[in-house]
């Protein structure tokens, strides 16, 4: 392991309040990039905190709780590393999912075993009560709350700490994870882009910098400035599952498919190898996606196959959400309508997971002249809407009311109402358009615009189909 330790006195180490340079974080498994964060705990812990900062950057869950635990069973006087643990359970902070009640509970332990600890630091001390914001009160705040406390916290932290450059780029992340799919200023990604790129040019090698690029320049009018991010980070952190993965958000938004595909293939086999079930499938959902653009589609049956070896099984949506997809892609790519009624559910706990498969197989059947099956799919995905809206899931309520409305028109048009098919899926686009995708899918699995041209071709009107097609690929290329 090549890691470099202070070479400063442990008393001026103490009275940092940022970093003077970083340090490479390398793991037995390979490098994740250069992070540099004092700290107060005995020095031999040193490396092995800064190597779980890392992971914690580089979203690399299991492996960063498991190495903060250790460095607090080897210094049990690191009350730091408690902050490192319920950094860790809060989980992806932009995928809207936040903490498990399992993680908030465990989470509230380490954050009070580090206040009973007692910090050596006002620093350090402040840095565990910044992600306690985000769980107090956990039970009666929804998500969107508990991120606006984080992100606050994190920019109080970063003020009051201005030489701390590790306290901006936290607050950058937690700043993104407050934008809405709904809000297409992008005010919140530009915000914190804008605190991300001058540590780039301090930071070129810290995993965690070119992380947060790449999300927040992950939208259609922005993906070109994630370039640079992106064709580096899975150099700066390659042991990281995620850090692989990453790069393809921001390929594809531009419709770089060769690139999107070659990264992928690393992630899930870092992942794979690791037993990291959700990054194994969500690096094969992009990969998928990527051969079908390319017309390759031997390689993604394969990888579907290889994926669905796996055991999908993770109290998180990420791979069922992948097991769903990748299928409903496969066929719809294909055109290949029959093969897409007869898609089984999953038997989610997540109604929009079950919703992917309902509306491929009534898309499927209406196109196969099956209108009864078609219809009893619909059914399905009124009932999906309605418990998503029940329990006030806004956003995925759209995306699955997107759906069935898709439905509705091609049932529409196979009854011999072509006006009416084109009404509910022109409004099915609209709708679409006003809601920016997941950062769980590397998009739709089709387009609505796109199936609203291919509509407008089966009415045998192909120049206003072609205008449907164009801006269609604006958003997804």
């Amino acid at each position: 392991m090549n890691l470099q330790l202070f070479h400063l006195p442990l008393l001026l180490a103490l009275a940092l309040s940022g970093p003077a340079q970083a340090h490479e974080t390398d793991s037995p498994s390979g490098p994740l990039g250069t992070v540099s964060f004092p700290t107060s705990c005995d020095p031999k812990v040193q490396p092995a905190f800064e190597r779980a900062v890392a992971m914690l950057h580089s979203f690399w869950y299991s492996a960063g709780e498991k190495t903060f635990r250790e460095v607090l069973k080897d210094d049990p006087g690191c009350a730091i590393a408690t902050w490192g643990i319920a950094s860790i359970l809060m989980s992806n902070p932009l995928a809207g999912q936040g903490a498990s009640a399992k993680g908030a509970e465990q989470a509230q332990v380490a954050i009070d075993e580090g206040r009973r600890i007692g910090a050596k630091s006002e620093r350090e001390r402040d840095y565990i009560e910044a992600v306690a914001a985000y769980y107090k009160d956990f039970a009666t705040r929804p998500e969107k709350d508990r991120q606006v406390s984080r992100a606050k916290a994190y920019e109080a932290l970063a003020q009051r700490y201005p030489a701390d450059d590790e306290a901006k780029i936290f607050f950058a992340l937690y700043n993104a994870g407050t934008q809405t799919q709904a809000d297409q200023s992008y005010a919140a990604y530009l915000k914190s882009a804008g605190i991300l790129e001058t540590q780039f040019k301090k930071y070129p090698d810290h995993p965690g910098v070119a992380h947060y690029l790449i999300h927040s320049y992950d939208a259609p009018p922005l993906a070109n400035q994630g370039l640079n991010a992106a064709r580096r980070y899975a150099d700066i952190a390659p042991a990281a599952p995620h850090a692989l993965h990453m790069p393809s958000h921001i390929f594809t938004r531009i419709g770089s498919w060769q690139e999107s595909a070659a990264t992928n293939v690393r992630s899930r086999d870092v992942a794979k190898a690791g037993g990291e079930v959700d990054e194994a499938y969500h690096a094969s959902d992009y990969m998928v996606y990527a051969y079908l653009q390319l017309a390759r589609d031997a390689a993604a049956r394969q990888a579907i196959y290889e994926a669905l070896q796996v055991d999908a099984v993770t109290s998180r949506f990420t791979a069922r959400y992948a097991k769903a997809a990748m299928p409903a892609r496969y066929a719809f790519e294909r055109g290949a309508w029959a093969e897409a009624a007869k898609l089984q559910p999953l038997g989610s706990p997540y109604p929009f997971v079950e919703a992917i498969t309902y509306f491929t197989r009534s898309v499927g059947a209406a196109r196969s002249g099956d209108l009864a099956s078609a219809r009893k799919d619909a059914e399905q995905l009124e009932t999906l809407h309605n418990a998503l809206l029940a329990a006030k899931n806004t956003y995925w309520a759209t995306e699955v009311e997107v759906q069935r409305l898709a439905a509705a028109g091609w049932i529409a048009l196979g009854e011999g109402k072509p006006e009416e098919g084109l009404k509910f899926m022109r409004a099915a686009a609209d709708l679409e358009d006003r809601n920016e995708k997941h950062i769980v899918t590397p998009g739709r699995i089709v387009p609505a615009r796109e199936l609203l041209g291919e509509m407008l071709l089966e009415v045998r009107q192909p120049e206003a189909a072609l205008k449907e097609f164009e801006a269609s690929q604006q958003r997804e290329p």
